[in-house]
């Protein structure tokens, strides 16, 4: 079954998201209408996460090197510079190109509970795919993003605005939860987690 906003918000009190924003953000100052951000905050059936302003990664071309999974190169990756101005903080995703960033929230799964991280429809409106995601039950961390740039133009992704949503599914008690079993990925820091076997 898919969650709803009463129970995010439940779960939310116990530690579930943090930071933790209750109702949907789009301005930073809504009195004003002014600074429109990339809407983040608890939403009717999701969550929509923020990108951390920590840290932000670019696949770049190494001739003669191979990506392997089992054997990863972080030579491969190039930090990306944080940008500011009046829209905002961003990162530069040049075109046709891959990089990884970080939620700045800090995820609790409950232990009968799968996430699902998807996509927003404004980035996927120019070209960005974010990579879909699963959270299993009782994963702690902050989430590795991953993003595409299937567009023939750089784009800017904004940090400390929404990047992605996170879906919540609960089913019947598991045997092992991802926590038990001791994955690779648990507590992962608000920084990006490279791939590792």
């Amino acid at each position: 079954m898919l969650k709803n906003d009463r129970w995010i918000k439940e779960q939310a009190a116990t530690g579930m998201l943090e930071p933790f924003q209750s109702s949907l953000v789009r301005h930073l100052d809504p009195e004003a209408a002014a600074r429109p951000v990339l809407s983040f905050g608890c939403s009717s059936y999701g969550y929509d996460l923020r990108l951390s302003p920590q840290e932000f990664l670019i696949f770049r071309h190494v001739p003669g090197t191979v990506m392997n999974p089992k054997r990863f190169n972080p030579a491969n990756l190039e930090p990306a510079p944080l940008h500011e101005d009046q829209d905002g903080s961003y990162y530069i995703l040049p075109a046709h190109s891959y990089g990884l960033g970080v939620a700045l929230e800090k995820l609790r799964v409950p232990p009968t509970i799968t996430v699902i991280c998807l996509g927003k429809s404004t980035y996927a409106r120019l070209g960005i795919i974010v990579n879909t995601t699963p959270a299993e039950a009782s994963w702690e961390g902050h989430l590795t993003l991953e993003f595409s740039n299937s567009s023939g133009a750089d784009c800017r992704i904004y940090a400390g605005e929404g990047i992605c949503q996170l879906l919540f599914f609960e089913g019947d008690p598991c045997d092992t939860t991802y926590k038990d079993r001791g994955g690779k990925y648990q507590h992962q820091p608000e920084r990006v987690t490279l791939a590792r076997i």
